[in-house]
């Protein structure tokens, strides 16, 4: 049975309302074909629209210790395991990891974070982050830090600095995590997540996509987030980076990677959803569109190993769809 873009509407109604949506919808929403995807999309664009009205959420990340990681991730340069072509640096200086923030804090840029390479830091390297961050006290940039697996006693360090937030991706859902990387176990994130939020911080979490998961694992995904209750989900689309056990790999198309964000939305209303990692390279013409898919943010500027839109691009096509960018710290 094929919907009708008013199938998809009432849907979104129902959603919004805060009626039971039975399963099997879900799945047939995940199952939409190319020729539907922008009927999905009106549905996913109602939904952002009741929650999040014309405003989008900008954040951008530093790169504070690149290369050499420990873990197998078959989609990240950055692992010992892969010969890319990336540089390589240990933790960066105090002024190094702030010079960011500041560049950013007379911007539109609401969030800033700082990102590191390993499966955790070292006690006097998460000290090292927090102490950096935790000088920066101007109420025009919020905080967030994405350092890997930690422990309880290193989450509340983050949280006593001032730190808000901490990113830590679930990757992709549980069936088919053991795919993408066998060095940790999708347990081990949750688990991290669960700290994150034990210690009073919130937490962005989300996956990358184009990585060989079916449309029913996409869904799985949000469900598995929306059972984490985390704040914001990041969507990230493969790069096949040189090197990696992912070059030369790449399903996507700018349809399909419209209909991952529509289905995130349809079963996270409420949530933020950013699109960042590959929205470019893998959107191409379609790129404008992710907010009508239902993202009400993105992450700009570059990103761990490769370029990203710069923050003026961006701006210019928010203001040009009509959205507004958020400029408070939240």
């Amino acid at each position: 049975m094929k919907y009708s873009i008013e199938s998809y509407i009432n849907i979104a109604k129902a959603i919004i309302d805060g009626r039971r949506i039975e399963n099997n919808v879900y799945h047939h929403l995940a199952s939409t074909g190319d020729e539907d995807v922008f009927k999905l999309m009106a549905g996913a664009d109602l939904i952002r629209d009741t929650f999040f009205k014309r405003d989008v959420h900008l954040c951008a990340i530093y790169n504070g210790k690149s290369g050499m990681c420990s873990e197998d991730c078959r989609f990240c340069a950055q692992s010992k395991f892969h010969a890319s072509d990336i540089e390589i640096y240990p933790l960066m200086p105090k002024a190094e990891l702030q010079k960011g923030a500041y560049e950013l804090m007379d911007t539109h840029v609401r969030r800033y974070s700082i990102v590191t390479t390993g499966k955790g830091l070292p006690d006097d390297e998460v000290r090292q982050v927090g102490d950096a961050l935790g000088e920066l006290s101007s109420k025009k940039l919020s905080y967030c830090v994405s350092l890997g697996i930690l422990d309880d006693a290193q989450m509340d360090y983050l949280k006593a600095c001032g730190i808000g937030r901490y990113h830590h991706n679930l990757e992709t859902c549980q069936s088919h995590f053991d795919s993408v990387c066998t060095s940790h176990t999708y347990d081990d994130r949750v688990n991290t997540i669960k700290r994150a939020k034990r210690a009073g911080l919130s937490v962005c979490s989300g996956g990358i996509f184009g990585v060989g998961e079916s449309m029913a694992q996409v869904l799985e995904l949000a469900f598995e987030l929306k059972a984490l209750e985390v704040d914001a989900v990041p969507i990230n689309f493969l790069t096949p980076i040189a090197g990696t056990s992912f070059e030369g790999k790449n399903d996507l198309t700018p349809l399909k990677c419209l209909k991952i964000i529509s289905v995130m939305r349809y079963v996270l209303p409420d949530t933020d959803i950013m699109v960042c990692g590959g929205r470019r390279s893998n959107l191409k013409m379609l790129h404008p569109l992710v907010f009508q898919a239902g993202a009400n943010g993105i992450m700009t500027g570059n990103y761990l190993t490769t370029k990203g839109n710069q923050l003026q691009e961006d701006l210019k096509m928010i203001r040009q769809l009509g959205f507004e960018p958020i400029n408070k710290a939240a």
